[in-house]
């Protein structure tokens, strides 16, 4: 399968460039797998879709101010953007700048634009822009005054409050982008959901590099994608089983949820090791044998599982999401869970339509 095979034309218009003042007025596509059906609602009416005895899983992850700006000694402007806490000084992040080799050090600046007691040194370069950096102090205790929040580049307008791209259930400090599907729910809603008897449970998945770089392979199975660091506990795991065997469904808000569940799915399973070429398997019929179902189980770490079309769900029932970018890796895993020719074709009515797209947009609901 082509990466190509993922493309599609989105009117500009189309990409939402602030969140609309209230969360749950999104618009919600609602599809239906079974039949090709498809609903217009509005986000608030998912809780109809939803049982008591369903699991809400959602990602409570919360982003970081991890954009950073500095200066080279030469006095070139350099662009960071934080991924991955290597440890107290040690992070890996995306760099824009000009000869950013091994040795650069780039002189961090504030908000204010001065220059501040904070460097970076170039340890490693890595793949396309992403490097490893030393700090000469540790600097996540000082990102609230040094960073800034990392919107995607395809938003334009400034974010008059930076708790917009936060969900309102965010706590663990970690992510360079928000799970954006989770921010269409309101307090309300949650209470409104959970007081019906639907289930509501939290992981933990720290969005990192591929939501912010495409798929450029021209085959989707050549595709490499990036570890990121995920973690379900084992009373979640517990409960989230014990529902699954009462005859709950398992409802996953956003992509981050649904890797996360199904890592800890393959797990369970015995798939250990990389998670990386399980699609590939699966499409080939190497784990047929496995049941359709398979409880969830414990871990924290990296997942670096890759689920495009051929992957074979173990965990998740139903999934919440946005509508994504051409050829990502997400678009990819939706289509795993719908089917490429339906998702497709979705996305066509959802352009006619004139749904709005990507971060700030609007949602679907897929049965």
């Amino acid at each position: 399968m082509k990466t190509s095979d993922f493309d599609y034309h989105l009117p500009p218009e189309l990409i939402a460039q602030r969140p609309l003042p209230q969360r749950d007025a999104s618009r919600l596509l609602v599809l239906h797998r079974s039949d090709g059906c498809i609903q217009h609602q509005q986000f608030s009416d998912i809780q109809h879709y939803l049982r008591p005895g369903d699991v809400l899983v959602v990602n409570n992850s919360r982003v970081i101010p991890a954009r950073l700006y500095g200066r080279k000694a030469s006095g070139g402007q350099v662009e960071i953007l934080l991924l991955a806490q290597l440890d107290d000084t040690r992070w890996q992040a995306l760099v824009g700048g000009k000869r950013l080799g091994a040795g650069a050090e780039i002189h961090i600046t504030g908000q204010d634009g001065e220059e501040t007691a904070f460097k970076a040194v170039v340890t490693a370069v890595l793949d396309g822009a992403r490097r490893e950096l030393q700090f000469n102090y540790p600097i996540h205790d000082f990102l609230n005054e040094l960073g800034h929040t990392p919107l995607p580049p395809y938003i334009h307008e400034p974010l008059a409050d930076a708790e917009r791209y936060q969900t309102i259930y965010a706590h663990p400090p970690g992510s360079a982008a928000a799970p954006t599907a989770g921010l269409h729910f309101t307090p309300e809603l949650l209470l409104a959901i959970r007081n019906s008897g639907v289930i509501l449970e939290t992981v933990t998945l720290h969005v990192g590099l591929d939501t912010f770089q495409p798929v450029t392979a021209e085959y989707v199975s050549e595709h490499i994608i990036h570890s990121e660091w995920a973690s379900l506990t084992p009373e979640t795991a517990r409960r989230i089983n014990e529902a699954k065997l009462a005859g709950g469904r398992i409802v996953a808000v956003g992509t981050t949820a649904v890797r996360t569940l199904e890592t800890a799915a393959c797990r369970s399973a015995g798939l250990t090791g990389s998670l990386q070429t399980i699609s590939q398997h699966d499409a080939s019929g190497e784990t047929s044998n496995l049941c359709p179902w398979r409880p969830v189980m414990a871990f924290e770490g990296a997942t670096d599982l890759f689920i495009h079309p051929g992957y074979r769900f173990r965990a998740v029932d139903m999934m919440i999401t946005n509508f994504h970018l051409p050829q990502s890796s997400l678009l990819m895993l939706v289509s795993a869970f719908a089917g490429q020719p339906l998702v497709r074709q979705t996305y066509e009515t959802a352009i006619a339509e004139r749904y709005r797209f990507f971060s700030f947009g609007d949602a679907m609901l897929i049965l």
